[in-house]
């Protein structure tokens, strides 16, 4: 996951969690479990938070299409360190989750037809576990979500506190 990596070379501190892992992993041979984006229909809307350092901000579309498409912005003070345009989309009968990265300037960092993605790995009614991410709805106004980073032989899961921004 370039992304992880980026945010380390960046010098970025992330919130570290301490706590039991939120982060699952499909096994060899599993399966991704029977799905459609209209469960996690729930991350609709405008969130903000922080996290490594600066501000990050997400907006997710309400299902459509078989498709939900985000953005996600991490800012430091007027400078962006970076942006992501995501997915949740159903593919044979479960939700997979992709996105791509870009630089402050919207240069790529995947490839032209590269996508970095996430199978879906379990489903409840208030957390969409995928391989290496999760989304945990904490209540209306509140959502967690948790990245496992792997690098140079060391596991740690980030967490990212969202909060709900008003309609207004």
């Amino acid at each position: 996951m370039r992304f992880i990596l980026a945010l380390f070379i960046f010098g970025l501190s992330p919130n570290l969690v301490s706590a039991q892992s939120h982060i699952r992993s499909l096994s060899e041979g599993m399966s991704s479990p029977l799905a459609t984006v209209e469960q996690v229909a729930w991350v609709a809307g405008h969130w903000k938070g922080k996290a490594f350092g600066g501000d990050t901000e997400e907006i997710w579309s309400k299902p459509t299409a078989g498709s939900m498409m985000g953005s996600f912005k991490l800012s430091e003070g007027e400078d962006v360190v970076f942006y992501e345009l995501c997915l949740f989309r159903n593919v044979d009968k479960t939700i997979l989750f992709q996105l791509k990265h870009f630089g402050a300037d919207l240069k790529g960092w995947e490839s032209q037809n590269e996508t970095v993605d996430f199978p879906l790995v379990k489903m409840t009614k208030d957390v969409a576990y995928f391989d290496g991410i999760t989304f945990e709805r904490i209540s209306d106004d509140e959502m967690h979500v948790y990245v496992r980073i792997e690098e140079e032989g060391k596991v740690e899961d980030v967490q990212f506190v969202y909060h709900r921004e008003s309609n207004n």
